[in-house]
C-alpha cells in the first residue's frame, strides 16, 4: 500500500511538531498548517488522503475548516480526524455531525491508537456494486465467474453484489469478490 499523505492542522507548534514526527516515523507523508485557512488552502491544492486537525485555532477553527472541505466537491470525501485538548460532548457531537472519522482527546490516546485508527480508515474502504442481468457484459461475467446468470445467491436466492477493495489508488488496482447481499456468503 502506498504511503498515506496526511495534513496536520494545529496552531500549537509543539503539538504539530510532535504529531508530525510520530506520523513520519510511521511512514506517513506529512504536510502541516497553522490554522484552518492554511489547512483548507493546502488540502485544496495537495489533496491529502486524510486531515488530522485540532479544533480551537485562530482565523478558522477545525470545525469551520471541515465545513468548508465538505462544501468543495474535490475535498468533500477527504476523511477528517479531530484532535482536541478538551473532550466536551458537544464538540464530539459536532464532529460526528460533520462526519469526522474519529475524535481523540489529547493525552487520553496513545500515538499507536491514532496510527491504528488512521490505518483502519483506509483498510476498511469497500465499494459495493450491484449488477443487472442482461445489461452490457453482465451475462458474460456471470458465465465466466460461474455464478448464477440472474446474480442471485445459490444459498438464499438474494441479490449478489460485487464487493471491491482498493489495493493501490495510484495504479487503480483493486480486489473484488461476489457476495450475497443478505447472508454475506462469498460465491465460489
Amino acid at each position: 500500500m502506498k504511503a498515506i499523505r496526511i495534513l496536520l492542522v494545529d496552531d500549537d507548534d509543539a503539538i504539530r511538531e510532535m504529531y508530525a514526527t510520530i506520523f513520519q516515523k510511521n511512514g506517513f507523508i506529512v504536510s502541516e498548517a497553522k490554522d484552518g485557512v492554511e489547512g483548507l488552502t493546502i488540502a485544496t491544492k495537495d489533496m491529502p488522503d486524510i486531515v488530522f486537525t485540532g479544533i480551537v485555532m485562530p482565523t478558522m477553527d477545525g470545525f469551520a475548516m471541515m465545513e468548508a472541505l465538505k462544501k468543495n466537491v474535490s475535498t468533500s470525501k477527504i476523511p477528517v480526524i479531530i484532535s482536541s485538548h478538551l473532550g466536551r460532548e458537544e464538540d464530539q457531537q459536532r464532529a460526528r455531525d460533520l462526519g469526522a472519522k474519529a475524535f481523540f482527546v489529547q493525552g487520553f490516546h496513545t500515538p499507536n491508537e491514532i496510527i491504528e485508527k488512521i490505518g483502519s480508515i483506509f483498510e476498511a474502504v469497500e465499494y459495493k456494486i450491484k449488477f443487472m442481468p442482461g445489461e452490457l457484459d453482465a451475462d458474460n461475467l456471470a458465465q465466466d465467474m460461474q455464478i448464477s446468470k440472474d446474480f442471485k445467491c445459490v444459498k438464499c436466492g438474494s441479490d449478489l453484489i460485487l464487493v471491491m477493495k482498493i489495493l493501490n489508488r495510484d495504479n487503480h488496482e483493486f480486489s473484488a469478490k461476489f457476495v450475497c447481499d443478505k447472508c454475506s456468503v462469498e460465491q465460489k
